[in-house]
């Protein structure tokens, strides 16, 4: 076996999404000012920077101009601000406007923007790598490396040119040891590696589990004499009943509207398909009324952290930290993250930076956690810490009413004692014949389409002759246990068809995965009720390939 080749870097960041290239930035600017030299990389397992990112969305700049306070003029992406806020409650055939002036002030998407969070990322990799920042696409990290303390020393990339029965084939090539003082993890939500330093240190010990949602994206090109360019809609209800989520339109740049649509995969119908609900909410009379005359252009799909500020695990390990997604700063009132994301990073740098300039190299960045408490990320998350759960504990109208009334408190000075509690989504779902059937209609492919033409404009691929990324510890329990009980959820809740049963007609039903299609939104590994799926990374630079979301 060829020996790995190892590189030495002050900081290794794993993620090159908001969260780890604000990170990388902040280290740089902040060697910069003290004339010091800091060696920085940044791993994407994406085939560029923003190929495997993907959210609505609107950004606030809160973080952005902290870090670089003169992006204006910079030729940022960020270039439409929202000019008009919309919430609706829908039905099956109107809709009820609900006021703004209900909506506490912190609530308003005043002097925030929207635009592609991909295209933003590619802007934030340019300035990184003018302060000499090195990045890295196309080579995933695929095992934390640790010394014999049992501190976290760097990460490995994956081997490439592995056969999918293990062999090597002509190109292979051993993954190369990135060795640090500090290694950050972005992997984004429900990161693999993250989830194993979770486990490994008790990450989780004091913390609430975390809660994730589904979130489905469409880009489309529509009638310019529909468009209104920073025009925001999210929307509730219909069609949802027995699930949590909704519905947003964001009217970005050049005609184009993105508009998606996001369940909470707390859900109990294991009959729900997230895809599906999705394609019947664009029937919806005003959401087809805006696509008329449209063209979809791209698809894509994403997990959502949900669980808020009781579920953020402690930050800091030896050798390590997490930071943006991995550790879950969403703001789900708001329906944002990459302010938060990008905030953690730049707090994480701060105290990596301290430690290895004055020579102390503490294992644990101990002034981390502190800052992310002391800071607007925790001030913001605990405001609105019970509004998501208050959906799942009141079902959507009461709930709805006592998350107003629960931010409100807080926004007049109240601060409410208690913090409710969260379930584990994968331990929600009900038999299958318990639970109602639902019946979805079928894709017009002019509103509504089927997922393998989705996953197509997502611009998938993964090299077909390697090992598959979707593993299973006990290949006996999806037959036995997730298609006895409740009738192989997975093949709903993926929104890419990686799914299958093959053989229930005549009698001998087996999984097929197909994992070609997978567009890394880490569904199964949060929603398969035993656990059993395993979500680990395929070869560097596989997966979608997202333009302009």
């Amino acid at each position: 076996m060829a020996e790995r080749e190892s590189m030495e870097y002050d900081v290794v960041i794993v993620g090159a999404g908001p969260a780890g290239l604000a990170a990388a930035i902040r280290l740089k600017q902040l060697a910069a000012k003290a004339e010091r030299e800091i060696a920085v990389c940044v791993l994407e397992k994406g085939s560029e920077v923003g190929a495997h990112i993907l959210s609505g969305a609107v950004i606030d700049p809160i973080a952005i101009d902290e870090l670089i306070p003169d992006w204006r003029e910079l030729d940022s992406p960020l270039t439409v601000p929202v000019v008009e806020n919309n919430h609706w409650v829908l039905s099956a055939g109107g809709k009820t406007e609900l006021p703004h002036l209900l909506m506490p002030p912190f609530m308003n998407n005043k002097g925030t923007f929207t635009c592609s969070l991909g295209n933003f990322c590619r802007w934030l990799a340019g300035q990184a790598e003018a302060l000499g920042v090195e990045i890295f696409p196309g080579f995933a990290a695929a095992e934390v490396l640790f010394d014999e303390h049992g501190a976290v020393r760097g990460v490995a990339t994956g081997d490439m040119g592995v056969a999918r029965d293990g062999t090597h084939k002509a190109d292979y090539q051993p993954g190369m040891e990135l060795h640090a003082k500090y290694t950050f993890f972005a992997e984004g939500v429900r990161g693999h590696l993250s989830k194993e330093l979770k486990g490994l240190f008790d990450l989780e010990r004091d913390c609430q589990p975390q809660t994730y949602a589904i979130g489905i994206k469409e880009l489309w090109d529509i009638n310019p004499e529909l468009h209104v360019p920073g025009k925001v809609v999210h929307t509730q209800g219909w069609p949802l009943s027995d699930a949590t989520g909704g519905g947003f339109i964001y009217h970005q740049a050049n005609n184009q509207v993105a508009l998606g649509f996001v369940v909470g995969l707390g859900y109990k119908n294991p009959h729900l398909s997230p895809f599906h609900e999705f394609q019947r909410w664009k029937h919806h009379p005003e959401i087809a009324a805006m696509l008329k005359g449209g063209r979809r252009v791209s698809y894509g799909a994403r997990a959502i952290n949900e669980g808020g500020w009781q579920s953020v695990p402690k930050l800091a390990f030896p050798g390590g930290a997490l930071i943006g997604c991995s550790a879950g700063f969403v703001n789900v009132p708001r329906i944002k993250g990459s302010h938060t994301a990008m905030k953690s990073g730049m707090l994480a740098a701060e105290a990596a930076f301290d430690e290895i300039v004055s020579g102390r190299m503490t294992p644990e960045l101990s002034a981390y956690q502190p800052a992310v408490e002391a800071s607007w990320i925790a001030k913001e998350l605990k405001k609105v810490r019970n509004a998501g759960p208050a959906l799942e504990k009141f079902g959507a109208v009461t709930g709805t009413v006592y998350a107003g009334f629960d931010m409100w408190m807080h926004q007049l000075g109240v601060k409410l004692p208690w913090t409710f509690k969260h379930h584990r989504d994968n331990e929600q779902l009900w038999r299958a014949d318990i639970a109602p059937k639902i019946k979805y209609p079928k894709p017009d492919n002019v509103l509504s389409f089927d997922r393998l033409s989705s996953v197509f404009l997502s611009n998938v691929n993964h090299e077909e002759d390697q090992p598959v990324h979707l593993t299973l510890r006990d290949t006996e329990v999806p037959i036995a246990v997730n298609y006895a009980m409740y009738d192989s959820p997975e093949q709903r809740y993926c929104p890419a068809g990686v799914y299958e049963i093959v053989g229930a007609e005549q009698g001998t039903p087996k999984l097929q995965i197909n994992a070609q299609n997978c567009v890394h939104c880490k569904s199964c590994d949060i929603k398969d009720p035993t656990q059993n799926i395993k979500w680990v990374v395929p070869e560097g630079g596989g997966g979608p390939n997202y333009p302009n979301m």
